[in-house]
């Protein structure tokens, strides 16, 4: 059968892509190597029968907040959200926590001292959040709302280290700020860093950092159920190795990384194009870890049991310090390890009385280092008696990760470096970023513009570009 156009990859992407060019009245395929659908959104049980884990994403600001998730049915499809109250805990060792709440004042109460800078630094982008995510979640554009974005762009340049340093006189502040901040997974001296800590810190006071009732899995199904409910199909077990072995169509869009797109599309494209995508520059990789637990997390300061994502590094300087090394080639002693604990507001995600709990930290890209001990000591330090409440666990290092799903290149699940540059611009040489010189193929994975997380504008906006291309 042909189709006029097939995807390869069901995650997030490969079928935010698909959606969109099914309501636009096109006939569909997505082609699936694994035996379920998903990408990096899966959830399974990792450890022991009945304890729900999600294998990779499992908190999603951006996912409750993308412009097109929130375009859809996903309700009626069985998609629930979860808001915990509080989006992000930050323990230190003075025994309490820094919380990330709903709240922009509470949150800065919580702060003492930098209370004020907090509302200053914060507020605004809280303020014009409609606008600022209007603009991010897009490629290299004229702004529409110039000063909204202006404003964002301005501290966005900066690197962690500039903004802490420049906005906060106290330890709290600086060090909640590098936590949140090393999702940009640069380290704190990198220009550019800053506007993933200031983005995800206005999302938690606008849309919360929720998770998926379920399981990530759940934001999965809902988009497959939704896109087949439009006529669309779902193969999984369909190993992609050239546009060859696929049935014909108009329009190819890859959800994949440029190198396997390389590989894929290889015979259609000029060599000088290819060895781009094969030099595509991937940032570090991780060291996960999944534990099934016979009880909550022990925190010294209970409040971070408001939260599903605690953030497990201590001081600015002890953060940057891990955050640096693994740039060097090197495994930090303790390192920054970002922890969520789903199952204290998803009672379905473990057998009763049990609990369960999802880590990961940065390690250098390619590395298969065992760092159990170094985040156990990490969750330990801020929770004695954490290792009692092990009763099971599932590690995977950055070859682990990579054989899961092919578009983590050395265990990197953002889809190459995070930098400015890439979220916004070319990253692959061209105006147009998700077209690529061979007719009617694009790629629209999170190594595209605007980047990584589960929000689908990656394949969303790929997909516009393949309508506009060919208009019926």
């Amino acid at each position: 059968m042909n189709y006029d156009a097939v995807i390869v990859g069901s995650g997030p992407n490969g079928l935010a892509a698909a959606i969109t060019l099914a309501r636009a009245g096109r006939s569909v395929l997505v082609a699936e190597a694994g035996s379920t659908i998903g990408g990096g959104c899966r959830s399974a049980e990792l450890t022991l029968p009945g304890f729900i884990h999600d294998i990779c994403s499992a908190v999603h600001p951006m996912g409750y907040a993308s412009p097109f998730f929130r375009s859809l049915p996903l309700g009626e499809h069985r998609l629930e959200w979860i808001d915990p109250e509080a989006a992000l805990a930050h323990p230190l060792d003075s025994g309490d926590a820094v919380l990330l709440e709903r709240s922009l004042d509470v949150t800065a109460d919580g702060l003492g001292r930098d209370a004020r800078a907090y509302r200053e630094l914060i507020g605004p982008l809280v303020r014009d959040w409609d606008s600022l995510l209007d603009d991010f979640l897009l490629p290299l554009h004229f702004p529409r709302h110039i000063l909204p974005f202006t404003r964002f762009g301005l501290k966005s340049l900066h690197s962690v280290r500039g903004i802490a340093g420049a906005a906060f006189a106290g330890e709290r502040a600086r060090a909640f700020f590098a936590g949140t901040g090393a999702h940009s997974i640069l380290p704190v001296n990198r220009r550019g860093g800053a506007a993933y800590g200031l983005l995800l810190m206005a999302a938690g006071h606008v849309t919360g950092w929720p998770i998926a009732k379920g399981g990530s899995q759940a934001i999965i199904d809902a988009l497959a159920s939704y896109f087949t409910s439009l006529g669309g199909e779902v193969r999984t077990g369909l190993t992609v190795d050239s546009l060859s072995a696929l049935p014909e169509a108009r329009m190819y869009l890859l959800d994949t990384a440029p190198s396997q797109a390389a590989t894929i599309a290889g015979d259609r494209l000029p060599d000088s194009y290819q060895k781009r995508l094969l030099a595509h520059r991937h940032g570090p990789g991780i060291f996960k870890i999944d534990w099934a637990l016979d009880g909550p997390v022990p925190w010294k300061d209970a409040r971070c049991l408001k939260a599903a994502t605690v953030h497990v590094g201590g001081t600015f300087d002890e953060i940057a310090e891990a955050e640096d090394a693994i740039w060097k080639d090197r495994h930090p002693e303790k390192p920054l390890v970002l922890l969520a604990q789903q199952s204290l507001f998803d009672a379905a995600r473990c057998p009763p009385g049990r609990q369960s709990a999802w880590a990961y930290c940065h390690v250098p890209n390619g590395s298969t280092f065992d760092m159990t001990a170094a985040v156990e000591a990490q969750v330990e330090r801020f929770a004695p008696g954490f290792r009692d409440r092990i009763i099971a666990r599932k590690t995977m290092n950055t070859a682990a990760m990579e054989n899961y799903n092919a578009n983590y290149v050395g265990g990197d699940i953002a889809g190459g470096l995070q930098n400015p540059f890439r979220l916004f611009a070319r990253p692959l040489g061209r105006w147009r970023p998700y077209r690529t010189p061979a007719k009617g193929v694009y790629i629209c994975s999170s190594s595209m513009p605007p980047g990584s997380g589960v929000h689908g504008m990656c394949g969303h906006l790929a997909a516009k570009r393949a309508l506009q291309d060919f208009p019926d």
